[in-house]
């Protein structure tokens, strides 16, 4: 073969080459500014949404008490306003979890029935 030829052959490559780079790099600019574009979006979206989450009528009546008040309380009272989050808490998911067996028509745990 000629000398001709793989200097023809060397520049069609290298042509080729930087076409596939130029596709890919232009594919992944107009990605990106699309991700730019739906994150713009969602910060629009999201930011009227009220910084304070809603709260249930259980919440509410129970007020938390100040930042920082724990440092000066009594540990008997600590302890029993632990154990009291911690009860609410607890009965919070055992009725989540007695609704949505419910929803589902599964038989409920004997754990989860209230015998008041």
């Amino acid at each position: 073969m000629p000398w001709w030829f793989w200097v023809l052959l060397w520049i069609a490559l290298i042509a080729l080459s930087l076409l596939l780079h130029v596709t890919l790099g232009y594919r992944l600019f107009r990605n990106f500014m699309a991700t730019v574009q739906e994150l713009g979006a969602a910060g629009e979206r999201f930011s009227n949404i009220s910084p304070t989450p809603e709260t249930s009528d259980v919440e509410a009546v129970s007020e938390r008490p100040a930042p920082g008040s724990a440092i000066f309380a009594s540990p008997g009272q600590m302890r029993h306003d632990y154990l009291t989050a911690k009860a609410f808490r607890q009965e919070v998911r055992r009725q989540k979890r007695v609704q949505r067996k419910a929803e589902r028509g599964q038989p409920q745990s004997l754990h989860d029935i209230e015998f008041r």
